[in-house]
């Protein structure tokens, strides 16, 4: 039986400025990245995004970003969803070089890189409950001023 996916919702984050914590002993960097707010919204759900949580990636030696992120979700009825995500974010030493120097108005095409993330979704029984009854992928784009992350549902 082959896997089959169903869009859930896209997430926009707005991201503070990172701050650099290496090079560490281990071999690559770690960053610090908090998250200033965002929207999200998708057939069965929408609302925003909460400022605080953030990210905490570890830039390897091989220049593969590594992310991992805790933020809250807050839907239009109310309820609050702890959003945990993993992932990788890695292209060639070029389009690596322009995602990190992004600024107003640049592009880097998301087919240029690879953007992938888990999400693990937190929720109190109810309305959004599925969230954390369900196996997601999500599938990223990196802007100047955040990401925008499309979250499937795998049946």
């Amino acid at each position: 039986m082959e896997p089959r996916f169903e869009f859930a919702m896209a997430v926009t984050i707005r991201l503070k400025k990172r701050l650099s914590l290496g090079p560490l002993p281990v071999g690559g960097n770690r960053l610090s990245v908090g998250i200033e707010g965002g929207s999200f919204e998708g057939p069965a759900i929408r609302g925003e995004v909460l400022p605080g949580g953030g990210e905490w990636p570890h830039v390897r030696e091989d220049d593969v970003f590594c992310f991992d992120a805790r933020y809250h979700l807050r839907t239009e009825d109310g309820t609050t969803i702890l959003l945990h995500n993993r992932g990788y974010r890695h292209a060639s030493p070029e389009v690596m070089e322009r995602l990190w120097a992004l600024r107003p108005g640049d592009v880097v095409s998301p087919t240029e890189y690879y953007f992938r993330c888990t999400p693990a979704f937190e929720v109190a029984p109810g309305p959004h409950g599925w969230l954390s009854r369900h196996v997601f992928v999500g599938l990223g784009e990196r802007f100047e001023t955040g990401n925008r992350i499309r979250y499937f549902k795998v049946l």
